[in-house]
């Protein structure tokens, strides 16, 4: 007996579309049971116009009498968990609950770090790759962007 295939529901994919239109979005994606449905577009190049470069006069060198402090070292943006998606984010659970993770934790590989609310959704973000937070980047309740840093794991 040959099994038959549900139909798609192209109302469905219509709704997403125009939803995709009346927000600007480039990518909506919903699911429901066994039926998940991603609806997306090309996005409108934008040419991004880089400022001109101002004159800046150099700082003064530091002199015998005055000893130079080493600055910390900035954390390695190759080593930044980025935002999968635009959305509010949240480090902790819930509201007055402790973070997911704090500064000098060691974390492993697909442990929650934190929380991404997009379109109504708590979306957990897994922590890439096992090592020891450095850095939180983002504050709780943050909007953030696509690519955005957020947490930096070496």
């Amino acid at each position: 007996m040959a099994t038959r295939k549900p139909s798609i529901d192209q109302d469905l994919i219509r709704d997403l579309a125009n939803i995709l239109n009346e927000t600007d979005l480039t990518e909506i994606e919903i699911e429901q049971d066994d039926l998940r449905v991603r609806v997306s577009r090309a996005g409108t190049p934008q040419m991004i116009h880089a400022p001109i470069a101002q004159h800046q006069v150099p700082a003064p060198q530091p002199t015998a009498a005055q000893p130079v402090e080493a600055a910390p070292a900035a954390p390695s943006s190759a080593n930044a968990v980025t935002a999968p998606m635009v959305g509010t984010v949240y480090l902790s659970p819930a509201p007055g609950a402790k973070p997911f993770v704090e500064i000098g934790q060691s974390v492993k590989e697909g442990q929650t770090i934190l929380i991404i609310e997009a379109m109504k959704t708590m979306n957990q973000i897994p922590a890439p790759r096992a090592g020891k937070v450095v850095s939180v980047l983002v504050a709780d309740g943050d909007p953030v962007e696509f690519a955005e840093p957020m947490i930096v794991i070496e």
